[in-house]
């Protein structure tokens, strides 16, 4: 049995390869000096717990004693999970897209031994990962000049990418700006099956937040047509669990119906926010339904004792891809007996299968149209001879083995989860969701705070370790300032205001005007990058872009303001040009051109009447209040004595205040 340094980490990612023969070590000074005192090659491979081709190369390479000799003899070898260490991916992501003009992961890294790549890639079959790694160990004898000269190259490339300047010049947005990005937005929307267009379909949430609020704005019916046939056919097809609820990372084809079936936490984090707000604007309840099965499942699966959130669920489990959630038909068959042919029917389950070696995907899109009609059933009596089956085989389904869970707990995606938690609540007033978010957000603040006012970005086994970047401060500032919203608790606030002034002193890059994602007392990388584009998760920039537009309302902050406005003006050109990688900049220059109206709720009955607020779509609406007037700015003198009254305020002017939230809503429509 080998044992190598991996041995003492928290990560499950990292402690899966403990165990390997090649000499891992973790990311961290001890491999750095290392490679420098014996002049070795680094080998840099980052991944994560819940990748496949990951596990699929550490089975044919890293467990293999021969290719573990050669990357021993040659190299200084750093295992990285990508989820705890997402600044180390991002230079060596960076250098995979100057070598080959792609990425993923298994991300695996060549380095000189001060860390600068030569070389990056992704995938390798054993036998082409022998041969690269005997060819960079003859040049490194032979020719290391030629190396270091590639290497300074790579540096320069990985620093000057996403280098955003300064725009000093005067730009000012529209309406007719967002109804041009939509424009743009709609030549890559796949308006039959949802999705933007290509041979895969990742969930992409921000793009979709964007239309429900450029809809909103705008009242352009083909955007919210766009989002509803998204969130339907992501909601029906295979993408979706239909026995457990939540969502796969992606789909493999253009219907969404194969997923790669790891999921992930940050994936339905978003798509709870997602779809509570669609259910908000179209009331269409398959979209409550899934807000439901969605939380069900961060409860049962992805919930610790402590009330942080688990990070993912593995795609494979004994060894295969997708065995845990797919079926043969004789499977079922067995299961639901006189049953079986409705259900087949429902799921598009076929004798030669729907998928691979004939097992089936239970997938709605695919299944028929005329079950109704066959089985002579009512809507109201399809579902719930559905639901009933669902059941059954669901709990067949516990019994086989379960994918492996990475239990670690990040902040950012925790803070991602509470922002959903947050909007369900809205949406639906389920105390059971209130309670989730609280007590995460709770115990995030007891176990990852600094006594000197910085976040850690992990939590395992009692143990926080690692410091925070520039995502965990962006997303859980804007969980605060959403936590705060449906509890009218200014510690919260004041918390994200807190944290706001961290990042303002140690990820502001004055020069610019945006911020870096390593803080700047724990920078030890060759590039200190910079996350701008929008992607599967909203950018750290664009979020703390967001972030101090809010903030600048609740505290009167002009600084704030004109800092929001200035980040969305250096970006403004990619925004217009690419939304489908700038929708959550898209948003923050939506909430610029509409500035969103403060609703103050101030009295007793605060929370019925904040509550019936909710059962509208107001995405540039922010709410403050309580029983009493607190601290805030804008609720200095609203308390009426025996009242519980409403102020809509705009601009730094309040209209007059009403009791009944209908009166409300009309001022707001009346501009």
């Amino acid at each position: 049995m080998y044992t190598n340094e991996l041995i003492h980490e928290s990560s499950p990612y990292l402690l899966q390869h403990a165990h390997n023969p090649v000499d891992w070590y973790p990311w961290g000074p001890d491999a750095l000096e290392k490679a420098k005192k014996e002049n070795k090659m680094l080998l840099i491979s980052v991944g994560y717990a819940a990748c496949h081709w990951c596990h699929v190369m550490e089975h044919e390479s890293y467990e293999d004693t021969a290719v573990a000799n050669l990357m021993n003899k040659n190299f200084v070898c750093i295992k990285v999970d990508r989820e705890e260490r997402p600044d180390v991916d991002q230079v060596y992501m960076n250098a995979a897209y100057l070598v080959n003009g792609s990425g993923g992961w298994p991300l695996n890294a060549l380095a000189m031994p001060d860390g600068k790549p030569f070389f990056a890639g992704t995938y390798y079959p054993k036998v082409t990962w022998m041969q690269l790694l005997e060819h960079f160990s003859n040049l490194y004898k032979t020719d290391p000049q030629k190396l270091q000269q590639q290497a300074d190259y790579l540096a320069k490339g990985i620093r000057d990418i996403e280098e955003v300047p300064l725009n000093t010049t005067s730009v000012s947005f529209t309406m007719k700006t967002l109804d041009a990005i939509y424009d743009q937005l709609n030549k890559v929307i796949d308006l039959q099956k949802g999705g933007t267009k290509g041979a895969m379909k990742f969930p992409m949430p921000a793009i979709w937040e964007y239309l429900l609020q450029y809809n909103h704005l705008s009242g352009n019916k083909p955007a919210i047509h766009a989002v509803e046939t998204t969130l339907t056919n992501m909601a029906k097809g295979g993408i979706n669990d239909q026995l457990g609820g939540g969502f796969s990372r992606y789909a493999t084809d253009p219907s969404w119906h194969a997923p790669h079936f790891e999921k992930m936490l940050y994936d339905n984090a978003q798509l709870v926010s997602l779809y509570s707000h669609a259910y908000q604007v179209t009331k269409n309840p398959l979209y409550k339904k899934i807000v439901y099965e969605t939380i069900g499942f961060i409860q049962r699966e992805l919930t610790s004792p402590s009330g942080g959130f688990y990070s993912s669920l593995d795609a494979d489990s004994e060894g295969m891809e997708g065995k845990y959630y797919v079926w043969k038909k004789s499977e079922i068959n067995a299961i639901l007996g006189k049953d079986a042919g409705l259900f087949n029917d429902y799921f598009g389950i076929t004798d030669q299968g729907n998928w691979e070696n004939g097992e089936n995907i239970l997938d709605i899109n695919s299944g028929s149209a005329e079950v109704q009609n066959k089985y002579e059933l009512t809507d109201e009596q399809l579902l719930k001879k559905i639901n009933s089956l669902n059941q059954i085989l669901f709990q067949k389904r516990n019994e086989r083995v379960r994918p492996a869970t990475d239990d670690k707990i990040l902040t950012s995606w925790n803070a991602l989860m509470v922002k959903g938690l947050t909007d369900a609540y809205r949406v639906f007033g389920d105390e059971n969701f209130f309670k989730m978010a609280k007590t995460n957000i709770d115990f995030l603040l007891k176990n990852i705070v600094l006594k000197n006012g910085g976040i850690y970005r992990n939590y395992k086994n009692g143990k926080a370790s690692i410091n925070a970047f520039l995502d965990d401060y962006a997303f859980l500032i804007n969980a605060l300032i959403n936590f705060y919203q449906i509890s009218f608790d200014e510690s919260y606030l004041e918390k994200a205001n807190e944290l706001t002034q961290c990042v303002q002193t140690h990820f502001f890059n004055e020069t610019t005007g945006m911020y870096f994602y390593t803080d700047s007392r724990h920078s030890d990388l060759i590039a200190r990058k910079m996350e701008i584009a929008d992607n599967v998760i909203p950018s750290s920039n664009s979020e703390m872009a967001k972030n101090l537009l809010l903030l600048s309302l609740y505290f009167d902050d002009s600084n704030y303001e004109s800092q929001s406005i200035q980040m969305v003006k250096n970006v403004s050109d990619d925004i217009q040009k690419n939304p489908a990688y700038y929708s959550n900049w898209a948003q923050v220059m939506a909430l610029q051109i509409k500035p969103p109206y403060e609703v103050a709720i101030v009295g007793k009955k605060w929370k019925e009447k904040l509550a019936a607020f909710q059962n509208y779509y107001l995405p540039n609406a922010v709410y403050l209040g309580g029983e009493s007037e607190g601290k805030l700015p804008l609720l200095e003198n609203k308390l009426l004595e025996g009242k519980t009254m409403i102020y809509v305020c705009e601009n730094k002017t309040c209209q007059r205040p009403v009791e009944h939230v209908s009166e409300a809503l009309q001022q707001v429509a009346a501009n």
